[in-house]
């Protein structure tokens, strides 16, 4: 369980945020400005609340006092540009960090990537990079991962694919997913639950109910 309450100024209003996350893929929402990736950094450790408290599975990774370093938290992040070494190989990504080398194999014929072992992301498509990057992330064995805008520079035909590999991904790996998009339709295939965020606070609250949406209260999880 992911605990988001949170509080922190910024240029043009002040990010008061709050809402909880189970093992399901919750989706931030909102125009470009909102707030969504300061929440993702912030759950990351790269950006520090004002105030808050960020808990995951119990332990308090920010309590407004102390700050669990971002090395500590095992928490995966997937960033928007994929943030590959481009002087390591794919399997050399994907090794970085890793627990178990069996279970990174495993992922890379999960989504379909071992033939790429010996590639560097240079030579390789953006589909191509976006799984490494997955593979890298889950790799770690996180306790939860953060997406931003992960599909968002892939064709069509690309960004359905990966989004059916996310979704398997999260059935095998059981964890909280906070993912940031501004694809609409990208939100309602993939979210349990959507939050829209507007100025650094949550609008409204969606859960995904037998293929279809419903206003909740965005503190409840699914």
């Amino acid at each position: 369980m992911l605990t988001v309450d949170i509080q922190k100024q910024l240029s043009h209003f002040e990010l008061n945020i709050q809402f909880s996350a189970a093992n399901e893929i919750v989706v931030l929402f909102g125009p470009s400005g909102s707030g969504k990736t300061t929440i993702l950094n912030s759950i990351a450790g790269l950006s520090h609340p004002d105030s808050g408290i960020i808990r995951l599975n119990g332990a308090d990774l920010f309590d407004g006092k102390s700050i669990v370093p971002i090395q500590k938290r095992n928490i995966g992040y997937l960033f928007q540009d994929y943030a590959l070494f481009p002087h390591m190989t794919v399997w050399k990504n994907i090794a970085y960090g890793m627990k178990n080398e069996a279970f990174a194999k495993d992922l890379m014929k999960e989504l379909r990537i071992e033939h790429l072992a010996s590639k560097y992301p240079s030579g390789i498509s953006g589909g191509e990079k976006q799984r490494t990057a997955i593979a890298r992330a889950i790799a770690t064995e996180p306790d939860a991962l953060l997406l931003d805008e992960p599909f968002s520079a892939l064709d069509d035909k690309t960004r359905k694919k990966s989004h059916e590999e996310l979704i398997r991904i999260h059935q095998l790996w059981r964890i909280p997913i906070i993912l940031v998009t501004h694809n609409h339709e990208e939100a309602k295939k993939l979210g349990s639950r959507i939050l829209y965020l507007e100025k650094g606070e949550i609008l409204e609250g969606y859960v995904k109910k037998d293929g279809h949406t419903e206003k909740s209260r965005p503190f409840v999880t699914s």
